[in-house]
């Protein structure tokens, strides 16, 4: 009888440990996956460039400042300002070129010892192959270099799965107003 009750028990306990396991397998949240088989081809190098408006004067501002703290008024850096855009993309430089798309997002002074920006925005396009598309941007912009780096950090549309860098150069600033246009040269991997 003993030994029954011990085969008994041992079969139960058997049979929970490998349902468990089982369910444990069962309800995984991963998995891997071809990239064929939802839809990707071969990855490429894509090269865009377009002109960045950044309208903070006038009657129709593109870059308005949504907070700030209380010490930002005695900063050198503004630090902590924070500006909320919706900037027109162009082909050219001047505001009346194609309008390709918008930057939308969010930069912040977040340096206290020098003008470094977070940049957190999305490329959201407007024409062409890329209607729809968007590229997202995340780094730090240092706008008195001459040339700033912020990298890619994803994608949608056409560009899901990107990853890359901006390059940009400030075109024209008008230190008076704070109006600015910047080059942008995107290099960025996609499929």
């Amino acid at each position: 009888m003993a030994r029954t009750l011990t085969i008994l028990t041992s079969t139960i306990f058997m049979f929970f440990i490998f349902s468990t396991l089982a369910a444990a397998k069962s309800a995984r949240f991963s998995r891997s996956l071809s990239p064929t088989s939802i839809g990707l081809k071969k990855e490429k190098l894509s090269h865009l460039r377009f002109y960045f408006h950044d309208i903070v004067s006038g009657q129709n501002p593109t870059a308005i400042k949504v907070a700030e703290a209380e010490t930002t008024k005695n900063s050198s850096t503004l630090f902590g300002a924070t500006v909320m855009i919706d900037d027109p993309l162009t082909v050219g430089p001047k505001i009346t070129s194609k309008l390709i798309g918008r930057a939308q997002g969010i930069y912040a002074s977040a340096s206290q010892t020098d003008t470094g920006l977070l940049m957190v925005m999305n490329f959201a396009f407007l024409e062409g192959k890329h209607n729809g598309s968007t590229l997202s941007v995340l780094g730090r912009n240092k706008v008195f270099s001459t040339v700033r780096e912020l990298p890619i950090v994803g994608g949608s549309g056409v560009f899901r799965f990107a990853r890359g860098y901006a390059q940009a150069r400030t075109h024209w600033f008008d230190l008076k107003t704070g109006d600015a246009i910047v080059e942008y040269n995107v290099y960025v991997f996609h499929y």
